[in-house]
């Protein structure tokens, strides 16, 4: 197994700092965590130093770590254009006045889950040769869909330089194209500087014909269209892609995105038999065209007999992160809540002593926070695949060492609640302090101006 670790072309895991606005609403169609938590009262200090404390034991690991900025939230640029007018607080309360559902949703932190900030081609795969971003447009509900700005503002911040980094817009914002970023995206290869094949995992046709397979209970969220236009985008090969339909099944049993059933790292791909339409196609086209980059396939299935669909999901085995270690070796990142779960334990246990696959441990993480609304380690971070050279072409303060960490604790102590329940959303100092704390971050991360409310009159 190649040490991907040692490589002078690393994967950065850029994950997201949780909101000051975290919250409990249950806004997720389709999300049984986010759900089964909706009303409870958050602690958006607790989730943002327990997502801190994530990168930085990754960090201490070896591993590449960075951070996202949150998103300035309640959105009032979003009431604004729905016909509120006044100040910033009078709006919101002539929308929690007009509709309650309204205030959760323009107050959504879920731009957390940077998983579905992106889709990200490295420069190995493109033509060009640089490293291609595209926002994802998240149309599938009203709280994701207005992240799509401030995802691209915060993204063309940090890679500037364009003789290394691509912008691209988000996809028209219509079913037809729904897009939810890379948590619906692979990249598998022999080495991260080597070209590699993007498995791109979709959930139904959105432009369906009669026989055109799609879930009964729950609505897919990423197109077979937007993948398409995506690798378009990247000027990715139609031999550098596979395109697979998701299980209608599994995503009528929760499983909203891809990396709730799957996680794939250089030639290793770790799955539930249920994760697609077309399990065997999907595998041999990935294995075909993987041996086309001189490396083979590394499957590890995970059997419904050991592992049920309502076990991954409530455990997020799947939604992992699955790193490469500096000896070579992988390893799981996991939930606590794996270790709730005998079944997870005991399959965790069987995955990491079998010779026949590179996953050699697994480290268990408290993201409770997260994980109650939906997120596990996965959904987290964005990862980014980056030369020696575009490291140094990053124009921000966003990669993590000792320092940052230090920094952003003291942000989050300073400006961060300890308890936010769902009537605290109306609460119009939360609007000031958000704004407040997001002025500090930029400077703290020499972001810039990204935030509207850098542009809008101060009231």
């Amino acid at each position: 197994m190649k040490n991907f670790a040692a490589d002078v072309t690393r994967e950065v895991n850029f994950d997201g700092l949780v909101g000051p606005t975290h919250n409990y609403s249950g806004l997720a169609h389709g999300n049984m965590a986010s759900a089964r938590h909706q009303g409870l009262v958050a602690n958006p200090r607790e989730a943002a130093l327990q997502g801190l404390a994530k990168m930085k034991t990754l960090h201490d690991a070896g591993f590449a770590q960075a951070v996202l900025p949150p998103h300035a939230r309640p959105d009032i640029g979003a009431l604004a254009a729905l016909g509120f007018t006044g100040t910033p607080a009078e709006m919101l309360a002539a929308a929690a006045a007009a509709d309650p559902s309204l205030v959760r949703a323009v107050s959504s932190a879920a731009a957390m889950w940077t998983a579905n900030a992106a889709t990200v081609t490295p420069s190995a795969d493109a033509p060009d040769g640089r490293l291609h971003f595209t926002p994802a447009n998240l149309q599938s509900s009203f709280h994701r869909a207005l992240e799509a700005p401030t995802t691209a503002a915060a993204l063309r911040a940090i890679f500037a330089d364009e003789q290394h980094f691509v912008h691209h817009p988000a996809l028209p914002s219509t079913p037809a194209f729904g897009d939810e970023g890379a948590a619906n995206h692979t990249r598998l290869c022999s080495a991260y500087d080597a070209a590699g094949v993007h498995l791109f995992v979709y959930g139904q046709a959105g432009f369906p014909s009669a026989d055109d397979l799609a879930p009964t209970h729950f609505r897919a969220r990423q197109t077979r269209e937007a993948s398409q236009a995506v690798a378009r985008q990247h000027g990715l090969a139609a031999e550098q892609c596979v395109f697979a339909q998701q299980n209608p099944a599994a995503i009528d049993a929760g499983v909203f995105h891809n990396d709730v059933i799957a996680v794939g790292n250089g030639p290793v791909l770790f799955y539930h038999e249920a994760a697609f339409a077309d399990e065997v196609g999907t595998l041999g086209a990935l294995a075909e065209k993987l041996l086309a980059h001189y490396t083979a396939l590394c499957p590890v299935r995970i059997d419904h007999a050991d592992v049920s669909l309502e076990s991954a999901v409530n455990s997020y085995l799947f939604n992992s992160q699955l790193l490469s270690r500096a000896d070579g070796q992988m390893e799981l990142v996991v939930p606590g809540e794996c270790e709730i779960d005998l079944a997870v334990c005991q399959t965790l246990q069987s995955v990491v002593t079998d010779p026949d696959n590179p996953i050699a441990a697994y480290r268990v993480l408290d993201v409770k926070q997260s994980m109650q609304n939906g997120g596990g380690p996965a959904c987290l971070r964005l990862r980014v695949v980056m030369s020696a050279a575009q490291r140094a072409a990053i124009g921000a303060r966003v990669m993590l060492d000792e320092s940052l960490y230090d920094d952003l604790c003291v942000w989050v102590n300073t400006h961060y609640r300890e308890r936010l329940a769902i009537d605290d959303l109306a609460d119009p100092a939360l609007i000031y302090e958000t704004r407040e704390a997001l002025e500090a971050l930029t400077r703290l991360l020499e972001l810039g101006p990204i935030y509207d409310f850098h542009y809008a009159a101060r009231i």
